[in-house]
């Protein structure tokens, strides 16, 4: 029975020290025991095991933060070397498309291994990631994978600028091309109405003798020497736009009160003008008054000189003989035709007109066409002057009415379409001339008709 208290005992210290110990866990805990059992160096140990856990737990969870860091710059720097490499055969396959045309071997050779040595370098890396056995500086890989990114993007462009250039330099090398082609169609338009302009009509004179000549030769190089004139006025138009004259202000000083139908139908008073000026005292010798009626002077002597200048090149003509009576002509007629203001304001000076009225001969289209011109009239003058019948020229006054006997519309279709609607309404008007284009002539008997710019007015006395 005594041997049973110590173990009673016991066992009640026992059941006591663990309520006790689950209380302290409980609490986690105490400033003050009741009791000196031992319990406080307990509680003591347990102290010490709780920081020891929590130390241990801070550096785990401490390590396995940096290893995540690490892992994510890795594949970072991973992901940046593989940019990189798409970006470099990406640039490489650019440099062989490039050198496929033109074909150029080395080039082709070159981009096809450094495609080959890129596709190498990415599965290299590839096994290494799979195997995981990267072993990579991230911040340096990063860095240099940059560095091969720019240098790739940077040879893109060059390549790109390279292509650029080459089709720029392909188109301007088709554009030069197209323009020395546009040149030279230009250029053999131009031989070709020279030849028209200038033997189109000549060619009936061929072999001409005097003895053959009728009205026939003097309309065709009449018609010959308009073609000049209007070539001439054409040009001097353009003169006046590039000069920035206001034309129609210009085409009314000379015929102040005509009406035109359209604006196109300007050139006619222009042409009407020079055709007055060129032509002026055309039924005198050498364009000068005389007395002497034309058929008194010797036929043959005025068509040799008429086929001899026919053909000639005014300019040469001119140089070769500076005091000829056509290099008078020319003269007097340059400076009534195109006055000195005129001539100032389309070419900024007057040094046409005083090389001119020194008796030299400029090089501008514009005097040259004007000297084909001259030549033109006055060759037409001494093929009027080697007509036995006597050779005249006639103005038609304005306000005149029309008569087809004397005279051609230079706009027939306004003439044609309104004959018809006079026949069915007489009181739809009649057509009066505004201004004389071309003078008549008349060789005899035989009439030229003149070319007149006809207008429809009223059919009423006032008018008639």
């Amino acid at each position: 029975m005594e041997t049973e208290k110590p173990k009673s005992a016991m066992n009640n210290r026992s059941k006591k020290f663990a309520k006790t110990f689950q209380k302290v866990i409980s609490l986690k805990s105490a400033t003050k025991i009741a009791s000196n059992n031992g319990i406080c160096m307990l509680n003591s140990n347990l102290k010490v095991k709780e920081d020891s856990f929590t130390d241990h737990h801070i550096k785990t969870n401490g390590n396995n933060n940096k290893n995540k860091a690490r892992n994510k710059a890795v594949m970072e720097a991973l992901i940046a070397r593989l940019f990189a490499g798409v970006t470099t055969i990406k640039a490489s396959y650019a440099e062989l498309q490039m050198a496929q045309h033109p074909y150029n071997n080395d080039s082709i050779q070159v981009a096809d291994q450094a495609v080959v040595d890129e596709l190498r370098a990415i599965s290299e890396l590839k096994r290494r990631f799979l195997k995981k056995e990267l072993n990579l500086s991230p911040q340096v890989t990063i860095m240099l994978a940059e560095i091969q990114e720019q240098q790739s993007i940077m040879k893109t462009y060059e390549i790109t600028i390279k292509k650029l250039q080459g089709e720029v330099d392909a188109k301007e090398s088709h554009i030069s091309s197209l323009r020395k082609k546009l040149d030279e169609c230009i250029s053999f338009n131009k031989s070709l109405e020279k030849k028209l302009n200038s033997n189109a009509s000549l060619s009936l004179f061929v072999n001409l003798e005097i003895s053959m000549l009728n009205h026939t030769h003097f309309v065709y190089f009449l018609h010959h020497t308009l073609k000049s004139i209007r070539t001439f006025v054409k040009l001097m138009i353009e003169e006046m736009e590039s000069a920035n004259w206001d034309v129609e202000a210009a085409v009314k000083f000379i015929h102040p009160n005509a009406v035109f139908n359209k604006p196109s139908h300007r050139c006619f008073g222009f042409e009407s003008f020079v055709c007055i000026t060129m032509f002026e005292s055309f039924n005198y010798p050498n364009f000068i008054f005389s007395n002497d009626p034309l058929h008194n002077y010797h036929q043959n002597h005025y068509f040799d000189k008429f086929k001899r200048l026919r053909s000639l090149n005014p300019k040469q003509y001119l140089e070769n003989n500076p005091n000829s009576s056509f290099a008078k002509f020319l003269k007097s007629k340059y400076l009534q035709l195109v006055h000195a203001k005129m001539e100032c304001s389309l070419f900024g000076n007057l040094n046409q007109r005083k090389l001119v009225n020194s008796g030299g001969y400029p090089d501008s289209a514009f005097f040259l066409a004007f000297a084909e011109m001259a030549k033109r009239v006055w060759t037409l003058h001494y093929l009027a002057l080697s007509f036995q019948e006597n050779v005249s020229i006639f103005q038609v006054k304005k306000n005149t009415r029309f008569s087809e006997v004397y005279m051609e519309s230079v706009t027939e279709e306004s003439v044609s379409t309104t004959s018809v609607d006079s026949t069915t309404d007489s009181n739809s008007g009649e057509f009066r001339v505004v201004f004389t284009v071309v003078p008549g002539f008349k060789i005899g008997k035989t009439v030229i008709q003149s070319q007149v710019y006809l207008s429809l007015v009223d059919s009423s006395p006032s008018s008639s």
